[in-house]
């Protein structure tokens, strides 16, 4: 089976030593994905509402590097430093993903990468030329 990294450019997490992702045979695994910007810097410092929309447009980012997209994701994990924005998280969904909607994990941390980083998300996904969804 062949194993191959995603890469995007700028890569913002190869100074930490980790992949953005990674598509196994017809299946991506993708990082936690942040609001961090193309300058490795962690945008809206203190509004939720920002980093949520920017770690969705990130994680969109890798799934089209890795030949998928947001409407392959079957299991998503969504990290919180507040449970409090979890109706926010339910209209994001709806948002970005399109039914079948993944599975999905939803829980709140005490802390992520950074103090002032308030969402991160990671999937996995089916390739686009591997997706055949069943109504």
């Amino acid at each position: 089976m062949k194993i191959s990294q995603i890469k995007i450019t700028p890569d913002t997490y190869e100074p930490f030593r980790l992949a953005q992702g990674h598509r196994v045979g017809d299946l991506l695994f993708i990082s936690g994905q942040t609001a961090i910007g193309d300058d490795g810097k962690l945008l809206g410092i203190g509004d939720f509402d920002a980093q949520a929309q920017k770690a969705f447009e990130n994680l969109d980012k890798v799934l089209k590097a890795g030949g998928s997209s947001l409407k392959n994701v079957v299991k998503v994990t969504i990290m919180l430093r507040d449970m409090g924005n979890f109706e926010k998280i339910v209209a994001l969904r709806g948002k970005y993903f399109s039914r079948p909607y993944p599975a999905d994990t939803i829980l709140e941390v005490s802390a992520l990468f950074s103090p002032d980083a308030l969402i991160e998300i990671e999937a996995i996904a089916v390739a686009d030329e591997a997706v055949d969804w069943e109504k």
